[in-house]
């Protein structure tokens, strides 16, 4: 009588749910596994196609020879003179040694 008790006892964890969350569990984990390895791999090997390109291309030498060249650009500033406000357009020259240039292009009052 005692020993039917005990077994009642196991029944009730083996079918009363813990079992099969149990098994539920790691049949996900073991799903998950299964679908994650080979992704990695997978990222694993595009990186190393991309990791030799990098290489390949820093080889490369750089800019050497248009580095001493001047850079321009225009644009436009707010300037006030006295009670008089300005805008003006300029333009910019910057040299390879760290030398500006600004000539004025255009001024027109807004005020």
């Amino acid at each position: 009588m005692h020993d039917l008790g005990r077994l009642k006892e196991s029944a009730k964890l083996i079918y009363g749910g813990k079992f099969m969350k149990k098994l539920i569990i790691l049949t996900l984990m073991f799903g998950t596994i299964a679908v994650l390895v080979p992704s990695a791999q997978a990222n694993s090997e595009a990186t190393a196609v991309t990791s030799t390109e990098q290489v390949w291309r820093s080889e490369q030498p750089r800019e050497r020879y248009n580095n001493r060249r001047a850079r321009t650009y225009t644009t436009t500033r707010i300037v006030r003179r006295g009670r008089a406000v300005y805008r003006e357009t300029i333009r910019v020259t910057r040299q390879w040694n760290g030398r500006t240039r600004t000539q004025v292009i255009r001024r027109v009052r807004i005020r």
